[in-house]
């Protein structure tokens, strides 16, 4: 079955950075296009960004321009976020996805506080 789990979440101070894993196993990760999504307490969820099968083509919420880095590497099934110069807004539980068929991964908390 397709399973999602992402990693690399924490506590970092503003201005910082993290980088955010996703592993996938159970499909044939290539063929798919992925995001990335987060929900800040209160908030509903949001698009972060997404990225297409072979990573040439990428695109990314207004408020992460410039700032955040999707990325994937199919040889290890495995979808990254790079998040610079973080903020305190920036803090949520955020998913990896896989756009076809709608599935989750169960989100890591990332906190940007002083």
């Amino acid at each position: 079955q397709v399973q999602l789990v992402e990693s690399g979440g924490g506590l970092v101070q503003p201005g910082g950075s993290l980088r955010l894993s996703c592993a996938a196993s159970g499909f044939t990760f290539r063929y798919y296009v992925m995001s990335w999504y987060r929900q800040a307490p209160g908030k509903e969820r949001e698009l972060v960004g997404q990225i297409d099968v072979s990573g040439g083509r990428r695109e990314y919420a207004n408020a992460v321009k410039g700032r955040f880095t999707i990325s994937r590497d199919n040889a290890k099934n495995t979808m990254y976020l790079q998040m610079n110069s973080l903020k305190a807004e920036d803090t949520a539980v955020y998913f990896c996805v896989r756009n076809e068929g709608n599935y989750w991964g169960q989100g890591t908390q990332v906190t940007v506080s002083s």
